[in-house]
């Protein structure tokens, strides 16, 4: 019999929706299983192998941008993080996401979760199972959160194929398409939110 059967019993659902004080309090080990959708635990699948290092060697590529934007323009510190729980929202219930990749303004490392005030840029990365989530429900919800760029990352055959950015629209509070970049040889230069060069080379062979 499947385990699932077995789970689905009235005294295992959810016995109230979550808040940020809740939350604050719960194993951490739970949270990096989850995120929380209005208030209800959601299970967060783990990513394949491609996904993880596609992550990995973007973060890395968008560190190395902000400590370029920093030491030229000396306008405020800037920091890159990974699977990470951002706030959206807390009313009138609280939705926790926890994003790929973002490049967030500086704050103190007990700072948890990370409010989305804070955010300059998310990025996801489509994995099997998870494209509606990604191009749907997150496009709405990090635009209703005020998160000024968001990014999807498309990955085909071992290799990051294509990046949609997105720029939010804050009179409609909706994100407008700003541009599609698809695979190339060398490097591609993207100016927002700040000036990053992705090497196409490093985002190919993820998986060995």
């Amino acid at each position: 019999m499947s385990e699932v059967l077995d789970w689905a019993r009235e005294e295992n659902l959810q016995p109230e929706p979550i808040t940020v004080e809740i939350w604050k309090k719960l194993p951490e080990d739970f949270c990096k299983l989850v995120e929380v959708v209005n208030g209800e635990a959601v299970r967060a699948e783990a990513p394949i192998r491609p996904h993880q290092k596609a992550g990995r060697r973007i973060a890395d590529m968008v560190e190395a941008a902000a400590d370029l934007h920093m030491n030229r323009f000396n306008d405020g510190c800037l920091d890159v993080d990974t699977d990470f729980d951002v706030l959206l929202w807390e009313l009138p219930r609280v939705t926790i996401r926890r994003p790929d990749v973002a490049l967030i303004e500086c704050a103190p490392p007990e700072l948890r979760p990370f409010p989305a005030s804070k955010v300059k840029l998310i990025i996801e990365i489509v994995s099997p199972g998870t494209e509606r989530v990604d191009t749907a429900d997150k496009l709405a919800e990090y635009a209703l959160a005020g998160i000024p760029w968001y990014w999807i990352v498309h990955i085909a055959d071992n290799a990051v194929a294509a990046i949609q950015t997105y720029v939010l629209d804050h009179v409609l509070n909706q994100y407008r398409p700003h541009e599609k970049f698809e695979w190339t040889e060398g490097i591609t230069a993207i100016d927002v939110p700040i000036a990053i060069k992705l090497d196409w080379t490093r985002l190919t062979h993820l998986a060995r």
